[in-house]
């Protein structure tokens, strides 16, 4: 194995496949204890893993606002020639990264890569995510391509600042009793089909609130307006047992938010890879996502696979017409859900926080419809 010190690791994805490198990055810090290792990610992310233990430094680039242009772009390719990289490890199959790897002037480049720019790379290896976890593809990149023996899977990883700490402990005594237990749900995703219906939704919040529990929704400010016609469909719609941080909390009060729940009832999303790193127990329910690729980093969790056979489409509109539309998420009942979210509940829901992590044991249960 080479001993290089000079690292950079290269994902400017979503939320969710930016915390699947945090196994990476932890096994790369083991692999060379002495190292420089960066991250380059996109900079609306930061939050994710700005404060991950296991690198030096975490390079931002604007890929939406002031790096997008080509002249801006150019300059930033630039300034990461100037660091002199020993090893890249590219692991975003698109133009952009895949030109910024490229063209790093580092000594080697490894990972995925589109065509053209693969000329460049000394070794270009394929993204399994359709028959492995992203992230034991991404460690077959470090394996084959970089030469690494050891693999130190942690799980997924996020470590939070204290002032995100701070924010969700005062909204916490601000909106719910105290010693209640709250659980969290997230009813939004970046693809239609990935959403679970939101009347189903607001069928579980109405049983867990008639059940004792608290309700906290959360997702981003692109999922306002699904929370609000969740919460109009509500029997509990007037109750004070559930409080919207949709839109309102950072990525970090977000990670500190959650990890202060009992329970995540999440479609296939962002936050759900971040509730895995905050070890809650969770519940979610995969349509078009396939899921040996991204289902829940950990044993303890629990996937309801759609059992349509047009499963997985990884369409981001359903293409059927008439009754069968949107079948994958309709034909996941409401019970079936239930009966698994008490399930958790029953073990780890007097744990919130304190649930106990199993190194190494990091398949969920996927339970076939």
């Amino acid at each position: 194995m080479n001993n290089y010190e000079n690292i950079l690791v290269i994902n400017l994805m979503h939320l969710g496949d930016l915390m699947l490198v945090t196994p990476v990055l932890r096994t790369l810090r083991a692999n060379y204890p002495k190292a420089r290792i960066s991250l380059l990610a996109d900079k609306k992310l930061a939050d994710i893993v700005q404060y991950n233990k296991h690198i030096d430094e975490c390079i931002l680039i604007d890929k939406k606002g002031t790096d997008d242009k080509m002249p801006a772009f150019i300059k930033f390719i630039f300034g990461l020639r100037k660091k002199n990289f020993d090893l890249v490890i590219n692991l975003h199959r698109n133009e952009r990264a895949s030109a910024l790897a490229a063209f790093s002037g580092a000594k080697k480049i490894v990972g995925y890569s589109k065509p053209g720019f693969s000329l460049f790379f000394d070794k270009v290896m394929p993204n399994l995510k359709a028959v492995k976890h992203q992230i034991h593809s991404h460690f077959d990149v470090l394996e084959q391509a970089v030469g690494i023996e050891k693999i130190d899977d942690g799980g997924l990883e996020m470590w939070l600042p204290d002032d995100a700490v701070r924010t969700a402990d005062k909204l916490w005594k601000e909106n719910f009793p105290p010693n209640s237990k709250v659980i969290a749900f997230n009813i939004g995703a970046s693809w239609p089909t990935k959403r679970w219906l939101d009347s189903y939704f607001a069928e579980c919040a109405d049983q867990l609130i008639d059940e004792g529990y608290e309700i906290a929704f959360f997702g981003g400010p692109m999922d306002t307006e699904m929370v609000e016609q969740c919460i109009g469909k509500m029997k509990h719609k007037d109750s004070d047992h559930y409080t919207v941080f949709t839109g309102k909390l950072s990525l970090a009060e977000l990670g500190a938010a959650l990890k202060k729940c009992a329970l995540f009832l999440t479609t296939d999303s962002g936050p759900m890879h971040v509730g895995v790193a905050q070890n809650v127990p969770i519940v979610t329910m995969f349509g078009a996502s396939p899921v040996p690729g991204f289902y829940p980093y950990d044993a303890k969790d629990v996937l309801i696979k759609t059992p349509e056979k047009c499963h997985p489409c990884g369409i981001h509109i359903c293409p059927i017409e008439g009754e069968g539309n949107f079948a994958c998420m309709k034909n996941i009942p409401v019970d079936v859900v239930m009966k698994y979210v008490h399930e958790l509940l029953a073990e780890y829901g007097d744990l919130a926080g304190n649930v106990p992590r199993v190194y190494g044991e990091y398949e969920c249960r996927v339970i076939e419809l």
